[in-house]
C-alpha cells in the first residue's frame, strides 16, 4: 500500500447549519504545536477535535482521534477514518467548531468533521510518503566533489560535515530512496 503525506499545512472553512468548521491538515511533526496555537487563536471556539496518524521505525502505525467535547464517537473518529482512506500518513487534522445554535444530530456531526477535512485535504499538496532517515556519508578528499554534486541532486538536506584525515563525513536526512542511491558513500 503506498501511503501520502503533506509538507506544509492547508485549510478549509465549511458550513454547516450556521456551524463553523475550520479544518486544519498539518504534518505529523508540527501537529502537537499547531494544535495549541490554534486552541490560543481561538479560545472561543466550542470543539478542537484532532485526528492523527503516524508511522514509527518499526512500521507500526499509531493512530488516535478525540472529539474535544462532541458526543462519542461522531468527530474524531470519523475524521480518522476519512484519513485512513485517503491513505494518509505522518499527518494530523485538528477541526475548530463554532457552534451555530443549531444541534446537527450524532449523524450530522460524523459528515460535517470528515467533510471539512476532506476540503482541507482536497486542497493540499498530497506526497507519495517515503521514511525520512539519516545518515553519515563517507568520502575521500578526492571524490568528495562528486559527492556534494550527487547530493544536490537528490531531495536531501545536509545536517552537517566533518573533515578527517582520510576524507570527508557528511551528515544527510531526506527521503529513504534517495539516501539509498548513495550507498557507495555510506559510513
Amino acid at each position: 500500500m503506498d501511503f501520502l503525506t503533506l509538507n506544509q499545512e492547508a485549510a478549509a472553512e465549511t458550513e454547516e447549519k450556521k456551524s463553523r468548521f475550520l479544518a486544519y491538515v498539518v504534518p505529523i511533526t508540527s501537529f502537537e504545536a499547531r494544535l495549541e496555537s490554534l486552541r490560543a487563536a481561538h479560545p472561543k471556539a466550542n470543539h478542537h477535535v484532532t485526528a492523527s496518524r503516524r508511522i514509527h521505525a518499526n512500521n507500526q502505525i499509531a493512530e488516535s482521534a478525540k472529539d474535544d467535547g462532541e458526543p462519542s464517537g461522531t468527530s474524531g473518529m470519523p475524521v480518522l477514518k476519512l484519513l485512513i482512506g485517503r491513505n494518509m500518513i505522518d499527518v494530523g487534522a485538528i477541526v475548530v467548531r463554532y457552534f451555530g445554535g443549531t444541534k446537527l444530530g450524532t449523524g450530522g456531526l460524523a459528515r460535517a468533521y470528515p467533510g471539512a477535512v476532506k476540503a482541507a485535504l482536497d486542497a493540499a499538496e498530497l506526497l507519495p510518503w517515503s521514511r525520512i532517515v539519516r545518515v553519515t556519508l563517507k568520502v575521500s578528499f578526492a571524490r568528495a566533489s562528486d559527492l556534494e554534486v550527487l547530493i544536490t541532486k537528490q531531495p536531501l538536506t545536509v545536517t552537517d560535515r566533518r573533515f578527517t584525515e582520510e576524507g570527508a563525513l557528511i551528515d544527510v536526512e531526506g527521503p529513504e530512496q534517495a539516501v539509498a542511491s548513495l550507498s557507495d558513500f555510506r559510513a
